[in-house]
């Protein structure tokens, strides 16, 4: 059985201008909340690197996490990280609020 989705949601800040603020998000394979986090940050810091090193970003890890990109500037409060079960707006088993 595959293992479930989860999304991280790390709060972000710009170290150049602090009112400039907001939530980096990253979604993968995970057996928990706390290894969601963790693989969050290893593709974070993988990203970090490459880049630092004038490397491409490594994606499309096989267990679906990755990074699309990296910000200098920006600094991820990985403290104050949630996680949990990512759930699709287009999936066909969430409810609606609306009628037709």
């Amino acid at each position: 059985m595959p293992l479930p989705y989860f999304e991280v949601d790390v709060p972000i800040r710009n170290t150049d201008q602090p009112g400039l603020h907001g939530v980096h998000v990253f979604t993968g394979q995970a057996d928990s909340r706390s290894a969601a986090v963790r693989i969050a940050h290893e593709v974070y810091d993988a990203a970090r690197a490459a880049r630092q090193a004038g490397l491409e970003i490594p994606h499309g890890r096989p267990d679906g996490w990755g990074a699309c990109g990296y910000r200098p500037g920006w600094e991820l409060d990985w403290p104050a990280a949630t996680a949990g079960r990512s759930k699709s707006p287009y999936s066909w088993t969430n409810s609606s609020d609306f009628e037709l």
